[in-house]
């Protein structure tokens, strides 16, 4: 990792500076399309601790956070019933944008541009520690993931697919 400067605050960081959340910085080089895979090599942490924060949205085109393994795919189906709704899908990119503000592959659940609910695979909050996008490609914080439920109020739902 060649980078190790400080990286400029981002709503992301902001958000968590504000709610007191202990966090590590981890930048490293976006590459396009890698997704979690190309993180997890380039800081030397296991894929599974690398969460993926996907927006989606329901049948009313209301959106929702899921965060997710990265190493692990999301049922929408068992997302959709345990939300108690109808039906659940990724948004399109911009659609996904404008949601929470963010960039697709710099998306953070902190700091988003509207209120809205998150979910967390249970599973997440049994680790030690986890690396979550900073609210910027090639930008990961490190947190505790406890810290999901107090700051962002995640629900805990078991939605990986296996």
């Amino acid at each position: 990792m060649a980078k190790t400067a400080h990286v400029s605050e981002t709503p992301a960081t902001a958000f968590l500076k504000k709610n007191k959340v202990a966090f590590s910085e981890h930048p490293y080089e976006y590459e396009e399309r890698g997704g979690t895979r190309v993180s997890s090599e380039k800081l030397g942490v296991e894929e599974h601790a690398v969460i993926k924060t996907l927006v989606m949205e329901d049948e009313d085109r209301k959106p929702l956070i899921v965060l997710m393994h990265g190493d692990r795919e999301v049922s929408t189906k068992n997302l959709a019933r345990q939300a108690g709704k109808k039906r659940v899908e990724p948004c399109k990119p911009d659609v996904a944008e404008r949601h929470s503000g963010y960039q697709v592959g710099g998306t953070s659940p902190f700091g988003l541009r509207k209120p809205m609910p998150v979910f967390v695979e249970r599973t997440v909050l049994d680790l030690p520690k986890i690396y979550i996008n900073g609210g910027r490609r090639g930008f990961l914080v490190g947190i505790e993931p406890k810290e999901l439920e107090r700051v962002v109020g995640a629900k805990p739902v078991d939605v990986a697919l296996t």
